[in-house]
């Protein structure tokens, strides 16, 4: 595997992007000649947190990737001034505390899409970055040539619901000291990530800590949750889906389990579902090729019938 041609551009930012007229901070992967994929990360997680051996991966098989910052995580624009999420006054209806919804977020990416000139993308899309994705693909149809939801669900409570009891064996991060933070992490990635592939936890360690230092906001991620429970069930809309699918879940998922994956494959037509046994709720190295070549395979197919 020869990844040393794939150039990793430095960080750029762009301002005014949306109809928010936020800041992203975003990164280019590849060649700019190449299909453009744009890779969306879930909550609480920063473009960096797509890992940068999968992103080679990725890209090795001919692709220009687009990784950045969503609102309210990494060095893209934060809602510091909003409400502080009432999760409990959410959970019974009441939204007043809730800034954004998934569509100011999907609005977010088509507004990158424009800044950088693109038309039509591929999308990739992790977690809530799934949701972001399905939410894209629903709401601007005319601007996605692919959908990949990885880890993600449909917003029907029914389905996709994480573990309780492996949360709150965790309890909420701790962002008053750095070094508690990655040992947090690592934690978090023992509990949630995948029970068949060794952790490396010296490489999660590094990579909380380059996030610690790019942005430790500990609402952020509240914010973005709140986001996503105001935003609903989606199961219906994506019926509506018509650009070419692909659907992968671990089969070990405690954050969101492989329901979630299962209902949205089968509410989008004709989408595909790929399912791991041992993973979780990560990208295990040794799944990189696997996961690169499906995900390369469903977008060069797409390219080539254009």
């Amino acid at each position: 595997m020869d990844t040393s041609k794939v150039q990793i551009h430095g960080e750029e930012c762009v301002q005014n992007v949306g109809p928010s007229k936020i800041k992203v901070v975003y990164q280019r992967i590849g060649n700019p000649a190449l299909p453009p994929v744009f890779l969306i990360m879930g909550a609480g997680a920063q473009m960096i947190n797509w890992p940068e051996g999968f992103c080679l991966e990725l890209a090795r098989h001919g692709l220009h990737l687009i990784r950045f910052d969503n609102r309210d995580a990494g060095l893209t624009t934060h809602f510091s001034n909003a409400p502080v999420p009432d999760f409990s006054a959410i959970q019974s209806g009441d939204f007043s505390t809730v800034t954004y919804t998934l569509s100011d977020m999907a609005a977010d990416t088509v507004g990158l899409m424009d800044a950088l000139g693109y038309d039509r993308v591929h999308l990739v899309g992790a977690s809530m970055g799934g949701m972001i994705a399905q939410t894209i693909a629903i709401e601007y149809p005319e601007r996605v040539r692919s959908l990949t939801s990885m880890m993600s669900t449909t917003g029907n409570p029914l389905v996709g619901q994480p573990d309780y009891s492996v949360l709150a064996s965790l309890g909420s991060p701790p962002y008053d000291d750095r070094q508690a933070y990655i040992d947090w992490q690592i934690q978090s990635r023992k509990a949630i990530g995948s029970p068949k592939y060794p952790l490396d936890e010296n490489a999660i360690a590094k990579i909380s800590g380059l996030a610690w230092d790019r942005d430790h906001d500990p609402l952020g991620m509240l914010r973005q949750a709140a986001a996503v429970i105001k935003s609903g069930d989606r199961t219906e809309q994506l019926r509506s889906i018509k650009v070419p699918t692909l659907v992968i879940h671990g089969e070990d998922d405690k954050m969101i389990d492989i329901s979630g994956g299962r209902a949205v494959a089968s509410a989008i037509p004709g989408a595909e579902l790929v399912t791991f046994k041992g993973m979780g709720h990560d990208l295990p190295k040794p799944l990189w090729p696997v996961l690169a070549e499906k995900i390369a395979h469903l977008i060069h197919r797409v390219e080539s019938s254009s």
